[in-house]
């Protein structure tokens, strides 16, 4: 039995996120369908997280098992022909046996792109959060900064998940503004359920004075979900980059 690492992107807007579900049509459900086809017999997929409903990802990776004997170079190019515009496997090979798409996980990153504009771009729809009211870019951007490092994150995550443990470390939460757009780049070890779309929306709350960023640590310690941002809408959310040991992490760095 072979076990096959993918590389894959999505647009998250047609599906109710990554996790088969029972009666909504999701992006795992979907790959699964086109992977049956192309191997002749039963796929499961084991993502590297979950995405919510209306979340994209830039790069996404998820592995299966199978004893087809397709060439892990052709497989791309045989699923995509069998997939919906929306989503598409850009590469694959062969990984060790013992490797798991979400337990081989290093670290990740995840962008939040706002549009901080009067006027909404329709080119955008779906793909970043709309967001008229002016944001102070340089409390955003320090607020994020204040994240940074290992701390318990329980104050912006939404219950919902089991975890052992809410302690994780963010290597890195920066801002950048291009005209109307801001993207911020979160990079963690590993992330609680919303975690990401929390921690931009308490970078938002900074940003017009509702909370102050030298605070977020404090409030962090407190571990009380009510005294930080809101959790932002889904749309703007991509998972953007992956980080594994050996050919799987070169792999996803290609």
């Amino acid at each position: 039995m072979r076990n096959i690492a993918m590389r894959l992107g999505y647009d998250g807007t047609a599906y109710h996120g990554w996790q088969v579900q029972k009666t909504e049509v999701t992006v795992a459900e979907t790959l699964e369908r086109a992977l049956e086809t192309v191997c002749g017999g039963k796929v499961h997929v084991t993502g590297c997280g979950r995405t919510d409903a209306g979340v994209h990802a830039l790069r996404y990776c998820a592995n299966f098992r199978t004893e087809s004997r397709i060439p892990a170079s052709r497989l791309p190019l045989a699923v995509n022909t069998r997939l919906p515009a929306d989503i598409a496997v850009s590469a694959a090979v062969d990984a060790p046996e013992d490797f798991c798409a979400i337990r081989s996980c290093e670290k990740k990153e995840y962008v939040y792109r706002i549009l901080n504009s009067r006027i909404r771009d329709p080119f955008l729809q779906n793909r970043a959060c709309f967001y008229p009211s002016r944001l102070d870019f340089d409390r955003l951007a320090a607020a994020g900064r204040a994240f940074e490092g290992k701390h318990d994150f329980a104050a912006v995550r939404s219950l919902g998940t089991e975890t052992k443990t809410t302690v994780r470390t963010v290597h890195w939460c920066r801002a950048r503004r291009e005209g109307d757009l801001i993207e911020i780049a979160v990079c963690a070890d590993g992330f609680l359920y919303n975690m990401a779309r929390a921690i931009v929306g308490t970078m938002v709350y900074a940003s017009y004075g509702k909370l102050e960023p030298e605070d977020i640590p404090k409030l962090l310690e407190l571990g009380d979900r009510r005294l930080t941002g809101p959790t932002m809408p889904p749309q703007g959310l991509y998972l953007s980059r992956i980080w594994y040991p050996g050919e799987v992490g070169e792999m996803m760095r290609r």
